[in-house]
């Protein structure tokens, strides 16, 4: 009788070592993102992924043509089946954003941006995937639609942070790739419809920077989907590489539209539809130009600093369309790496490298 208890208690507990190795396989790299997350400042948290971050799936299964669609899949993602998630039903919220890319006297590359916002908390992630390039983006949580109140704090409102290993506004790959999102002046939806695979705006913005190395690329990689828009607004695409080009990516049409510039705020830069979208208030790109100019195309950390910040936009209230800045970044091309300024305190830089693999 003992001898059958004992076998008993040696199967319930290999059983349970069994389960727990498997749960662990499955969720173990999920878990460690999540419990990663920590605040940093007001309206700015950062996270950390190693592991399988869910896109060659997503891309096996054709994509996705809205960002609801895609709410399904990351839900899935991130539960494996095992239990209930909430839905991602984003708000219809338009944001204004600025860019400047320059050259160092050393011979470097830098890209400054300002993501303008009026609330909301802004999110860090730093993504080693299994496969692709090692990033550093950023999104705002307000518009994954978990709620007016949610902050990732807590493990589960951390977990549903994993979203952001799958939309980006911005960020940079360890290539030297940066890449922005920026509202582009008017309401003109982006719907391409032909047999590529469908992504949305900030979902192709994280495919870019997870599979491509430069502008050529990235062009190739946006000429291999059909794009659709996120919700609320049109939107244009800066990218800039280590090579000091830069470009914006715009829509007309549904047909996709490249201009090479230094600066790019919210309004139309292409031929097609130049200064679509540009109100007479709003001096932001006159302004970039101008110290670009000045500057003869070349600054250091500091005056690009500088010359974002001028840019930056004072809070308006919660209620206001746009104000207020969430957050600042100036991204090195040429030594991957990335400084944060949350809410326009510039007093308290956060600086972050891509070098994950090289270390490890």
């Amino acid at each position: 009788m003992k001898k059958i208890i004992k076998v008993a208690l040696f199967c319930v507990l290999g059983l349970i070592v069994a389960v727990s190795i498997y749960l662990w396989m499955t969720f173990g790299s999920l878990i460690k993102g999540a419990i990663s997350v920590e605040k940093i400042d007001d309206g700015l948290y950062y996270m950390e992924y190693k592991g399988d971050d869910g896109f060659d799936e997503l891309m096996a299964r054709g994509g996705c043509t809205s960002i609801e669609m895609a709410g399904e899949y990351i839900m899935t993602f991130l539960s494996k089946g095992f239990f209930e998630t909430t839905p991602i039903e984003p708000p219809i919220k338009p944001a204004g954003c600025s860019t400047l890319t320059v050259g160092t006297p050393e011979g470097g590359v830098m890209m400054g941006r300002n993501f303008d916002y009026s609330y909301g908390n802004g999110l860090i992630v730093h993504t080693i995937p299994n496969e692709g390039y090692e990033t550093i983006t950023t999104f705002s949580t307000d518009f994954w639609g978990f709620g007016e109140d949610y902050k990732p704090e807590g493990f589960i409102n951390q977990y549903m942070a994993l979203s952001g290993i799958f939309m980006a506004l911005d960020g940079l790959n360890e290539k030297g790739l940066a890449v922005a999102v920026l509202s582009a002046g008017d309401k003109v939806v982006t719907r391409q419809c032909t047999d590529k695979p469908d992504l949305t705006t900030t979902i192709a913005t994280q495919y870019i920077l997870r599979k491509a190395a430069n502008i050529e690329e990235a062009l190739a990689l946006l000429n291999s989907i059909d794009m659709n828009s996120d919700p609320g607004d049109a939107y244009h695409i800066a990218i800039a590489d280590a090579s000091g080009k830069s470009v914006v990516v715009e829509y007309v049409d549904n047909e996709m539209v490249v201009t090479e510039t230094p600066f790019v705020t919210n309004h139309y830069l292409c031929e097609a539809k130049f200064k679509a979208g540009l109100h007479d208030s709003d001096h932001r790109h006159e302004k970039l130009m101008e110290q670009y100019n000045q500057a003869g195309g070349e600054m250091n950390k500091e005056q690009l600093t500088e010359a974002i910040q001028s840019v930056t936009q004072l809070p308006w209230g919660k209620d206001a369309i746009i104000g207020g800045t969430l957050w600042t970044m100036v991204m090195d091309l040429k030594h991957p790496s990335v400084t944060y300024y949350s809410r326009r305190h510039f007093d308290k830089p956060f600086h972050f490298e891509l070098n994950a693999k090289q270390q490890n």
